[in-house]
């Protein structure tokens, strides 16, 4: 298969979902689906399916039909412990833009189009393990950007991870506790790069709960209002540019919200560097000042996060614990291990750093997996 003939084939898989799952006109779905032409979506619909568009609609039941809610699959490979990873979330979503419960992720979005207009709307997405997918529903003014907002769910939701390649390297975590490492476990990632390396920093050398708090504050004080209708979703978190249009001094602009000066002008280098000197014409869905590929500086997921991660430690206030979680949780590097880290530490009973990161040799290049299981274990014997 060509590469043109697969990007065919996932078009015509995502234009059936939307015919099957969502009320949109046949025009709208070929729109969304990236076909430039309703001819050529019929004709290659026509070509693969051996119906049309129209026909497939007609064959689904009555009540289908009627269902107004928007619902797309995103599928992964199994084992999926889905219930750890909204479990790390949740700890960490950040009020008015993120909302956790037992069992659904939901958030803002905020993105341009491929004119520069911004795009906002809502996303939330639950498990099918029957499916071995993610139910993902969102709002329809997001559908014109649906590619990209199904690319950043998939790094969030680390949905491209083959689990059985990486329990064969870190079954041996199992040596050392039983039960240490679960097949199936994710690297929780981000949606959003710029918004996970602010957090980042937000949470040095604090609590959770306490990163949490201020990055509450830092989305109430500059992010963007968003009427979603869902409790709990009403900012969007501020851009690379909202923060460069700060008027004064970094540090005083933050200062009355509880961060330290030097974590201010922090955030201010990052916004820097997430902000492209000159805006490239990019693909709809895309902030060319947040997201790879679109003169962001690097800061994204990549086939080479080790060099986002130099540029990173090029930030003043930026070390190397900031850069390698950033790397892991923004960046898609699979291998980060954080020996300096006090939970794992905690985890791995007081082990010197040395002697971690010589065991933690024997799991690469899935290191940030064993992180994470780490953690994880944390949580299991409170």
């Amino acid at each position: 298969m060509s590469p043109v003939q697969y990007l065919q084939t996932c078009r015509l898989l995502l234009a059936k979902n939307l015919l099957t799952g969502t009320n949109l006109s046949v025009l709208d779905v070929a729109m969304t689906a990236g076909f430039g032409s309703l001819r050529r979506f019929n004709d290659l619909f026509k070509k693969h399916y051996r119906l049309s568009p129209r026909a497939l609609r007609k064959e689904l039941p009555e009540k289908k039909k009627l269902d107004k809610d928007i619902r797309l699959y995103l599928e992964y490979r199994p084992p999926y412990r889905f219930a750890e990873l909204l479990d790390f979330l949740r700890g960490r979503a950040v009020p008015g833009v993120e909302h956790v419960t037992g069992h659904e992720y939901s958030r803002t979005i905020r993105l341009k189009d491929s004119d520069g207009g911004a795009l906002t709307g809502w996303v939330r997405a639950h498990h099918e393990p029957r499916k071995n997918a993610l139910a993902v529903g969102l709002s329809e003014g997001l559908l014109p950007i649906w590619p990209e907002v199904k690319r950043r769910l998939g790094c969030l939701f680390d949905l491209d991870c083959d689990p059985e390649r990486v329990y064969e390297r870190l079954a041996s975590m199992n040596e050392i506790r039983p039960g240490l490492f679960v097949p199936g476990t994710r690297l929780p990632g981000s949606f959003c790069p710029f918004e996970m390396a602010v957090r980042a920093v937000l949470g040095q050398q604090i609590t959770v709960k306490a990163a949490r708090t201020l990055a509450a504050r830092l989305v109430g004080a500059f992010g963007s209002p968003i009427e979603t209708g869902i409790p709990g979703l009403t900012h969007a978190f501020p851009s690379p540019r909202d923060i460069l249009a700060l008027d004064g001094e970094i540090e005083n602009r933050l200062g009355p919200l509880g961060i330290f000066a030097r974590r201010a002008r922090t955030i201010g280098e990052l916004a820097k560097a997430f902000t492209p000197a000159v805006t490239p014409k990019v693909a709809p869905g895309i902030d060319a000042g947040a997201v790879p590929g679109a003169g962001d500086g690097g800061f994204g997921f990549s086939a080479e996060p080790e060099e986002g991660m130099k540029k990173l430690l090029a930030i003043p206030g930026i070390g190397n614990w900031t850069a390698r979680y950033i790397a892991m949780r923004a960046l898609g590097w699979t291998d980060a291990f954080l020996e300096t880290d006090a939970g794992i530490k905690k985890a791995l009973e007081g082990r010197p750093a040395q002697e971690m990161l010589r065991m933690a040799e024997g799991w690469r290049p899935w290191r940030s997996y064993a992180t994470i299981s780490l953690w994880n274990s944390l949580k299991k014997e409170e």
